[in-house]
Formats: C-alpha cells, structure tokens, sequence
C-alpha cells in the first residue's frame, strides 16, 4: 500500500500510460511524432503540464536511446551530419527547456493545445522523391543543419511533441535524405535534445520517477521494434507512420482543458 500512496496517478492510469509510452516509442522510432502520442496521454490523466514535459523527456531519452543503437548498427546514420548538428541540438534544446519553465501551468496546457495541432500538421507535408546516394552540397550541410538542428533543438525543448518529425523533414527536405537515412540521422539529433532538456527538468524537480521510469523500459520496447521494422521495410513503413503519429492527438486535449 505504501508504494500506491506514493504514485501520483493511479494504477489502471499508469497501465494506460504504459501501454502509450510502448505504441508512442513504435511510432516515434520510425517516423518521429511519439510525443504526439505519449504527451496527451500524460495531459488525461491529471499530471500537470510542466511535470508531463519533464516525465516525458525521462522517458523518451532512453527509448531514443534504443533506437538511436539500432540505427547505429545499421550502418543507416549519415554521422558527418550529427558531427556538424549535435552542439546546435542540445544548445537549442536547453534554452527551450529552460524558457518553459517561466510559463505558468494553467497557461502552458493552453499554449500546448495551440502547438499540438500545428506539430501534428507536420506530418500532412508532401514527401519529396528520394534521392539516395546524393551528395550533400556542402552550403546545405554547414549551414542548413546547424538552423535546422537549432530551431527544432529549441522546440523540442520548449515543448517537444512531432521533433522526431520535424527533424526527420528538416533532414528530408533541406539536405534531400532518402526517408530511412533522414530517420536514422534523426536519432542522434532527437536524443541529444532529449537529454539536454532532460537535464533541465530534472534539476527543476519536474520529473515523476514512479510514473517515468515504467513508461521508460515500455519505450524502449517500442523504439526496439519499430526500428528493426523501418530497417526492413524502408521508407514505405517511415511515410506510413507520418500519418499515424496523429493518433490520439487533438480531443483529448479539448476534453481536459474545455469539457
């Protein structure tokens, strides 16, 4: 009894929060957009915003983490692009974090119901022909990655939900990376935000580790699998799962924040 007195959600709630932080680490492994999934989820069950950020961050860094080794194997992460990317992520990352911190929470669930929709739509944009095997320019690369890995750094930081998405299109569109080679680089990005912003919220005591560190090893489970799967499927599989990252996203908030 002791330990349930400690949980600050109940137990069917954190089965609920399971079970979202397993299909949000399959979906967000692929294609990006798990936060899409997993934060609304935190939101539903009374957990207050600044600490549904901060759980999520814990969680998310070591699914991404997961993932992140999968790809690695693969041989599918271009590295010269995460050496140039990688300062530009947790620099932006950490002003995010820290900036959201100064919003108060009766405000941010508002703000986040704003940002939710527009991440979500991320995921409509049209997916250009691949082009596999080209040669960055090297104008892209040294100055297109550092914007892009700085702007999303900062967003994820800020907020967080559709980053793997909006690195994943950045990595895409910018520097014209088949879908599985953008994904795969995606990673690195997405877990060196993850953790600066992490840090962050942890310092600020905004983490729930009762609740944080289940939805952790559910994470990696599904960052395990959906990885293997975007390897061996490509880019159908990738293109697939842009769309399903909307899932769960817009009513839930509506219900919690305007019922």
């Amino acid at each position: 009894m002791e330990f349930l007195d400690l949980l600050p959600v109940s137990l069917l709630s954190l089965a609920f929060l399971v079970g979202m932080a397993f299909t949000a680490g399959f979906v967000d492994s692929i294609a990006g957009g798990g936060g899409l999934i997993a934060l609304p989820a935190t939101l539903l069950v009374g957990i207050p915003p600044h600490a549904c950020l901060g759980t999520n961050k814990f969680m998310s860094s070591f699914g991404t983490t997961a993932a992140c080794i999968n790809y690695a194997r693969s041989g599918a992460v271009v590295w010269r692009v995460v050496l140039i990317g990688i300062g530009f992520s947790l620099l932006g990352a950490s002003l995010g974090a820290k900036a959201v911190l100064f919003i108060d929470n009766s405000i941010l669930g508002k703000v986040m119901l704003v940002l939710l929709p527009i991440a979500a739509a991320s995921t409509f944009m049209p997916i250009r022909k691949e082009l596999a095997g080209r040669e960055i320019p090297p104008l892209l690369l040294y100055i297109c990655t550092p914007l892009v890995c700085l702007a999303i750094g900062f967003y994820d930081g800020f907020f967080g939900p559709g980053t793997g998405s909006f690195l994943l299109l950045g990595l895409h569109f910018a520097l014209g990376m088949n879908l599985v080679a953008a994904s795969a680089t995606a990673k690195p990005f997405n877990l060196a935000s993850n953790v600066a912003s992490m840090v962050v919220f942890i310092v600020n005591g905004q983490v729930l580790y009762l609740v944080a560190i289940p939805m952790a090893v559910a994470n990696i489970a599904g960052n395990i699998l959906g990885s293997r799967m975007a390897l061996k499927k490509g880019s159908g599989v990738v293109r697939k799962m842009l769309i399903v990252s909307l899932a769960l996203l817009f009513a839930t908030l509506v219900w919690r924040y305007y019922a």
